[in-house]
């Protein structure tokens, strides 16, 4: 469990969430157990994601007395990274089976998908030069957290992808990404004493507590441009309900330090669940009316 880190789990579930319910709202389809594998294979991403992250920095010694961050289980002895390694290559297998009802019930791109989010969960902390050693983490979170996500969740129950989904998943993904941004701004004086260039330590912690801001507010700007687009989708604007949660975070983030931020991180993650699931409820509205 510490590990896999069961409390980062909502950040792969919640574009699940929401792609299954916009694409219900757009053409009134919904196939249960196709959903159930996506929500599975999502979670899967995730753990398989933590583990590598959890045993790729103790194979590089990078775990440091100045880390602020969850403990992790190799390095306090709890697994071998060959333990962890095993279970990686075990849930890999399950993803790939999942992947192959996919393709043959809708497309074999979803092998390409499959395989570059299991490279992605790999290259963040593996490899010779791991994405977490580079300004791009948050990048690649956007990507696969968000656009690919709940671009994918859709096209399985619908087969095609709208201009809706694609502004809904670069919403949600940056949420996403102002989770990773949260968490290398608290082990940023950890991450430089290892050389370790992330977008935090690149841009500094002033801009890159404007950067944290447009992450939580843009995603807001972005869904109500789509009612504007759209005013038939004014049950979408239920997400601003969630808006007052992320008022009070941009204050946090620059008033805590060290273990203090652990808290923002969590919060951040909470805020994306009330983002995903207010639009969840929007979309069920627009659908029903």
């Amino acid at each position: 469990m510490i590990a896999s880190r069961p409390p980062t789990w909502g950040v792969a579930i919640a574009p699940v969430i929401t792609g299954l319910a916009i694409a219900l709202s757009d053409t009134g389809l919904f196939n249960p157990f196709v959903a159930l594998l996506t929500a599975l294979l999502a979670v899967l991403m995730q753990v398989i994601s933590n583990l590598e992250n959890d045993a790729g920095y103790t194979k590089r010694k990078a775990e440091r007395s100045n880390r602020k961050g969850l403990p992790r289980a190799t390095s306090l002895g709890l697994l071998t990274i060959r333990q962890v390694e095993t279970a990686i290559v075990f849930l890999g297998v399950i993803a790939l089976a999942i992947t192959l009802y996919f393709i043959f019930a809708v497309s074999w791109v979803f092998l390409a998908i499959t395989l570059s989010s299991i490279a992605a969960a790999y290259l963040y902390m593996g490899g010779p030069k791991p994405i977490a050693y580079t300004p791009f983490g948050e990048v690649v979170v956007l990507l696969f957290f968000g656009l690919i996500a709940i671009g994918g969740t859709y096209y399985l129950q619908v087969q095609t992808l709208s201009t809706n989904i694609i502004v809904v998943g670069a919403a949600l993904g940056l949420i996403a990404s102002a989770v990773l941004l949260v968490n290398n701004y608290r082990d940023r004086i950890h991450d430089q004493s290892i050389n370790r260039k992330t977008l935090v330590v690149v841009l500094g912690t002033k801009k890159s507590e404007l950067v944290y801001q447009f992450m939580l507010f843009a995603p807001y700007a972005l869904i109500t441009a789509l009612v504007m687009m759209d005013v038939s989708r004014w049950p979408y604007l239920f997400v601003l309900a969630s808006l007052p949660s992320a008022l009070t975070l941009p204050n946090q983030l620059k008033t805590k330090e060290g273990i203090e931020l652990n808290a923002v991180l969590f919060s951040t993650v909470k805020l994306e669940l009330r983002f995903a699931l207010t639009l969840t409820l929007g979309a069920l509205a627009h659908w029903a009316l």
